[in-house]
């Protein structure tokens, strides 16, 4: 019998999400799986060891045969067919209706990166998701502003758990904390599953931070488990699998053979993966050193060859690609940076379309028509483009690791802007708000990784600035405080000084930011 027991306190119709039938479901689960986790964690440790020493990944020689096979993953469901447009956010109650008005194919339901995983919003955002899959999600603001769902046609949903890292300290299992990608998932397809079936869609799921084909397996096998117990058809999930570390792109194929009954695609997740290689390679030298964030584009080679070997690998086997995310938010204040903006998102989206991607993520409703748009150009009526091979694509892993070739600077002003950035993200994440609007850009966690990790990375590898300067620990302290002062009475500005002086500085590199953070919440 598994003891499984809620010390979290009481959310708002926490009743209807917290049954003893749910939580009996999400027992079983761990019961299960959870030991297999905590066994692939342990791996993904051992493996970047490995990696650091020798400063090489390659494709694994035990699965050549999956890579050489003929195989494709299941046929997407109709309502997964067209997703030239996707947008993400938290399941807050009044962006979730947002959203699913916004006119974009599907809404990336995040209760990962753009999500503080406070209690209230675990419990709070299963709420809203029920609510949302039920067509009956209203909200009404303090202002008295009211919101609800308009027409028929709203957004398909896919929800984002958290990743395998994380745990959940407010519900215990056999007097160990639960693993919040179980809870995640198992509660939304506990309530849901049934009732998106029969209103002509399917548990749709966005899967992050994995590292290896092992953990895709692993998900595949909580998948087929799901299934069983609730009585539901195999093959009923449906996974898009974010390709945002290192290691994970070394597998792309594999880690969708190991889904392919429950497999849609992979998605390019750009800004966690420059994050995985700072922290894969971390201490690997210069060669693995990268300039400011800002100048490290999609056309920056080791980039380009990441996102052109994921699209190749998707359509080989049947599988949508994915593109990345445009963060911008447009700012009515300020037209002309607005207008230099949607530019560049224009670009941006372009450029994905062209090269073969099915579609893209945009941060924000008012980016929608403009992805729409680059897309349909290239789509016209048709709802993706599987059958764009490109089989010209020939990625090797030099092409991969090629961090070296990426053009740019390191400068004063992104060093300073990376102390800011992860200062207020960090207050902001603290406070309940894990996608924060900093500088006119949607900010999660995985920019905020970006930001420590450069800069533990900057100061032990020496790095010069354009003023001559360089990197030290002494210098980030000094920025840190002038940055302290400057944004002097920002709600939750004195811990998130420390944490972040914590995570960038500290000898020992934490995997996660949100680790310890999750500590102080």
């Amino acid at each position: 019998m598994v003891d499984i027991q809620v010390l979290g306190g009481a959310v708002e119709r926490s009743e209807e999400i917290l049954t003893p039938e749910a939580l009996e479901f999400l027992g079983g689960l761990h019961e299960r799986f959870a030991a297999r986790r905590d066994e692939l964690l342990a791996a993904r440790a051992t493996r970047r060891e490995e990696a650091s020493r020798t400063g090489r990944l390659d494709f694994l020689d035990g699965t050549r045969d999956v890579r050489e096979s003929e195989w494709r993953v299941a046929e997407a469901p109709a309502d997964l067919r067209d997703r030239r447009v996707e947008i993400t956010g938290p399941t807050e109650r009044k962006m979730a209706i947002n959203a699913l008005n916004s006119g974009a194919k599907v809404w990336l339901a995040d209760l990962e990166d753009a999500n503080t995983p406070h209690w209230e919003n675990v419990v709070g955002g299963q709420v809203n998701l029920a609510d949302a899959v039920r067509k009956t999600i209203a909200f009404t603001s303090p202002e008295g502003k009211e919101y609800a769902l308009k027409g028929d046609e709203h957004a398909v949903i896919v929800m984002r758990p958290r990743g395998w890292h994380l745990d959940e300290r407010h519900i215990e299992v056999n007097g160990r904390r639960a693993v919040g990608a179980l809870v995640d998932f198992g509660l939304y397809f506990f309530h849901n599953a049934r009732e998106l079936l029969t209103r002509g869609s399917g548990p749709y799921f966005y899967l992050p931070k994995m590292e290896s084909h092992l953990e895709a397996r692993l998900w595949n096998d909580v998948f087929t488990h799901a299934q069983e117990t609730l009585g539901i058809p195999h093959g009923t999930v449906r996974a898009t699998v974010l390709i945002e570390t290192i290691p994970a792109a070394f597998e792309m194929e594999e880690i969708l053979y190991e889904l392919r009954d429950h497999a849609s695609g992979l998605n390019a997740g750009r800004w966690d993966y420059l994050f995985s290689i700072i922290k894969y390679f971390r201490d690997a030298g210069a060669d693995f050193t990268l300039p400011d964030r800002n100048d490290v584009t999609m056309t920056a080679p080791f980039m380009r060859a990441y996102t052109e070997l994921l699209v190749r690998t998707c359509h080989k086997r049947g599988a949508f690609a994915m593109g990345g995310m445009a963060a911008f938010i447009p700012n009515r204040r300020d037209p002309e940076v607005t207008e230099k903006a949607l530019a560049k998102v224009h670009d941006d989206k372009r450029r994905e379309a062209g090269d073969g991607f099915d579609g893209s993520w945009v941060a924000h409703p008012d980016l929608v028509s403009i992805c729409d748009e680059e897309f349909t150009a290239v789509l016209g009526d048709d709802p993706n483009q599987l059958g764009k091979l490109r089989e010209d694509v020939s990625v090797t892993a030099d092409q991969l690791l090629d961090v070296r070739s990426t053009p740019g600077n390191t400068t004063a002003a992104g060093l300073r802007a990376a102390v800011d950035v992860g200062v207020r993200y960090l207050a902001s994440w603290l406070g309940g708000n894990g996608a924060a609007a900093i500088h006119n850009l949607m900010e999660d966690a995985a920019t905020a990784e970006i930001s420590r990790s450069q800069v533990w990375q900057w100061v032990r590898n020496d790095v010069k600035l354009d003023t001559g300067a360089t990197v030290t620990a002494d210098l980030v302290r000094e920025l840190l405080a002038d940055v302290r002062a400057d944004l002097d009475g920002l709600a939750h500005l004195e811990p998130a000084c420390e944490l972040f002086e914590q995570v960038a500085l500290a000898d020992d590199f934490p995997d996660f930011l949100t680790l310890p953070a999750y500590e102080r919440i």
